[in-house]
């Protein structure tokens, strides 16, 4: 099971003068925050800012002069995008891009950059996989070889050499590797040349929540279509995995754990803090998985593979937003105030008191009703201060709405 090892060697010899050979860095807060040895396989420093170079080169530098001659195609929202671009302008090859209309204009403008004159950037759809099916009729029509993202040998195998630097670079024998996974091709080449270098090392894949793709599919026992998932973790939100990779993780995977998006955006949101270090969303599922795993770690040697650090500065405040409603500090009430006088001073005063500040206050004043619903937003400064809030607002006898938990009236308002 998996790709050969010999091929994963050729691979990495075949990349070492196109890729940056990323370094492993140990790093202190969060071996002292898990009492563990935690190092970061700094894949956020590659020429790209992410993995995905490694797999599109390694298939395309293994085409025919024909297929080249014909040109490539992809679908992406961005990193494989990239990493196809930066492949066609060093192989001198012709290829389309297409990607979907939300693709953050910061992996829009990285894609034209790297590609330059040798690449084309169509957008199709919202999702991925509206792209991809516009990519797959683009390659049957002007037969044009479809590079893709992740089910495919080849990018396996150029995946893969993110293992190969890894244990090079490791003084020690490594217990854990945390591994992203969006399609499985990277999960899929770290399994196959740690299953034949390191056996005993467990591989623990980690999935957004909101697109769990190989979760259910192992769950189910076969590749599995999700109707619906969160794009937020763009990296890694596709509705169906690779088959191979399925295949490969299915046997070989130790565990897959499952992120919520909020703490992938306080991942985020921590790791600049702290270390300076910029991540995409899929680039912290990995650092965000460890404290899913605290107390088997402990005293032992971790490696999390940042994946990418494509991020773009505009959705700061989303990761923000996401981040403080994971925390439990950021809340959203439908308030019903008596329209007298006074009454929204009375709130302000006794019950938000001096440590709650209002971020957002939406109120129109109905004459012809004895209560007008404003949208109040709030900041705590310590999620415990919830209770206190609302125990305030019961006793101050105040008709309220939390809607935090209701998907739908909190999509709507908010």
């Amino acid at each position: 099971m998996g790709v050969k090892l010999e091929n994963i060697v050729s691979a990495a010899k075949k990349l070492r003068s196109v890729v940056s050979h990323t370094p492993l860095q140990k790093n202190n807060n969060l071996s002292h925050k898990y009492e563990a040895s935690i190092s970061l396989k700094r894949e956020d420093l590659q020429i790209v800012r992410s993995y995905k170079l490694r797999g599109a080169y390694n298939l395309m530098s293994s085409l025919t002069q024909a297929q080249c001659d014909q040109g490539v195609v992809c679908a992406s929202a961005g990193n494989h995008a990239q990493g196809v671009a930066y492949s066609c302008s060093l192989l001198k090859v012709k290829g389309v891009v297409f990607m979907p209309s939300t693709t953050p204009q910061q992996k829009v403008s990285q894609v034209r950059m790297f590609g330059g004159e040798y690449v084309e950037v169509v957008f199709e759809g919202d999702t991925f996989d509206d792209a991809k099916k516009a990519a797959i009729k683009f390659s049957n029509e002007k037969g044009a070889v479809f590079i893709h993202p992740f089910d495919d040998e080849k990018i396996i195998e150029g995946q893969a050499t993110v293992a190969v630097e890894l244990l090079d670079d490791s003084e020690e024998e490594i217990d854990y590797v945390f591994v992203p996974i969006g399609g499985g091709g990277l999960a899929a080449g770290v399994i196959s040349y740690f299953e034949k270098m390191s056996p005993a090392t467990k591989i623990i894949g980690v999935e957004p929540k909101g697109a769990s793709g190989m979760h259910e599919s192992i769950l189910q026992g076969l590749v599995t279509t999700l109707e619906t998932i969160d794009s937020f973790v763009d990296g890694a939100a596709v509705r169906e995995v690779g088959k191979l990779n399925f295949e490969i993780c299915k046997q070989k995977l130790s565990d897959i754990v499952l992120v919520p998006e909020g703490k992938v955006c306080s991942t985020i949101i921590e790791l600049y803090n702290k270390e300076a270090i910029v991540v995409e969303p899929a680039g912290a599922l990995t650092v965000a998985a460890l404290d899913y795993y605290k107390d088997k770690i402990k005293g032992k040697n971790v490696v999390c593979i940042v994946s990418g650090g494509n991020n773009d500065l505009q959705r700061m405040q989303e990761i923000k937003e996401r981040s403080l409603l994971y925390e439990g500090l950021k809340h959203y009430f439908i308030i019903r105030f008596p329209q007298r006088r006074g009454a929204l001073l009375e709130f302000v005063k006794d019950v938000l008191g001096k440590n709650i500040d209002i971020t957002r206050f939406e109120y129109a004043k109905k004459s012809a009703k004895e209560s007008g619903p404003a949208l109040v937003g709030v900041e705590l400064n310590t999620s415990s201060d919830y209770q206190g809030l609302v125990d305030r607002m019961k006793d101050a006898h105040i008709n309220y709405t939390h809607i935090n938990d209701d998907p739908n009236l909190f999509e709507y308002f908010v």
